[in-house]
């Protein structure tokens, strides 16, 4: 998958040193990188397992165990 067009994303919550992670939504896949070296390989997940992985920390937040 080419991600050299991609739109790079990152959370708001970041850390203001940069210690985050920054995302890229391509259609069935999701791209995953750290913001302070956006030159090293990165993760890259189907967009389902994506949606899931975000539901679960959302369920998370709403209901600690």
């Amino acid at each position: 998958m080419n991600f050299g067009s991609a739109v790079w994303l990152k959370s708001s919550f970041s850390d203001h040193n940069g210690s985050c992670v920054e995302v890229a939504l391509l259609g069935t896949a999701v791209g995953i990188r750290d913001s302070k070296d956006t030159g090293w390989p990165h993760l890259t997940v189907g967009s389902a397992g994506w949606a899931a992985f975000i539901e679960s920390l959302r369920s998370r937040r709403c209901h600690p165990n």
